[in-house]
């Protein structure tokens, strides 16, 4: 299936799956820890709780729990997608994860021309830190991060989407003017990075780890030691991203859960 396509198939069932979830309500009191991690599961946890539980009770019951929402772009139980997943300690903070197995930035696969666009699909489901915050959070307040091979804690690839740090936000926004869609050292919220600016349009036909990768012949070869950011932000000429990367600290060091900026407290 070309890219163009599966595109479209995932835009209809995340449409599927958002008015499917509104009408069975919350499963997990906004800002509350999870008690759905698989026991003893370890760094297994993410794959096993959207595979056996989140998967199966989608295909077979039409309910996504314990995830928040299942995307796929078939019937079954085995059909290519991803799941939407309440971090497990709390707060205005979910996680995409692929319903197939994938390990994270290490993996060559996340280069893969005709793989999903999983940073879009996880932007675009940014409305569900409005549970927690208790309105619509604005976009320049939001990122999303995927964390280096060394600092992740699960072996299932994912990527965090949560509210900016308040520091991060105003780092951004005095970034912003200075953005080309050429790789430049910043420092945002203290911390060292690549970054970038990227379209609206930019980020739909754009796979974001093939342009960490274009960074530097060591970003392709060991993709793994790098981090990825995307974080909304509002250019003059209107709407767009500013993309970071690095093999410094890890991205999600920049996310907040408590979503203060928003005036989420916590």
């Amino acid at each position: 299936m070309n890219s163009p396509a599966r595109r479209a198939l995932f835009l209809l069932a995340a449409v599927t799956a958002a008015f499917a979830a509104a009408g069975r309500g919350t499963l997990h009191a906004p800002g509350e820890k999870s008690t759905d991690l698989a026991p003893n599961a370890g760094r297994d946890a993410y794959r096993q709780i959207v595979q056996d539980q989140c998967v199966l009770n989608w295909t077979q019951h039409n309910d996504p729990s314990p995830c928040e929402r299942v995307i796929l772009t078939g019937a079954h139980a085995d059909s290519f997608g991803y799941a939407l997943l309440a971090d497990p300690d709390g707060g205005a903070h979910y996680l995409l994860i692929p319903t197939q197995t994938m390990t994270g930035t290490d993996s060559s696969e996340l280069l893969d021309p005709n793989l999903p666009n999983y940073f879009a699909e996880a932007w675009r489901a940014r409305n569900l830190l409005a549970k927690f915050v208790g309105h619509e959070v604005p976009r320049s307040d939001v990122g999303v991060a995927v964390g280096t091979a060394a600092t992740r804690t699960q072996n299932q690839f994912h990527i965090h989407i949560a509210c900016l740090r308040q520091d991060v936000v105003d780092s951004l926004k005095q970034a912003a003017d200075k953005m080309t869609d050429a790789w430049s050292p910043v420092t945002v919220g203290g911390f060292p990075f690549q970054a970038r600016s990227l379209s609206v349009q930019g980020l739909e036909v754009s796979n974001p780890f093939e342009l960490v990768a274009n960074l530097s012949q060591d970003a392709r070869h060991h993709l793994g030691n790098y981090t990825v950011v995307l974080a909304g932000v509002q250019y003059q000429s209107g709407p767009g991203f500013i993309m970071l990367t690095g093999n410094g600290p890890s991205g999600d060091l920049l996310l907040d859960s408590t979503c203060t900026v928003a005036g989420g407290g916590g």
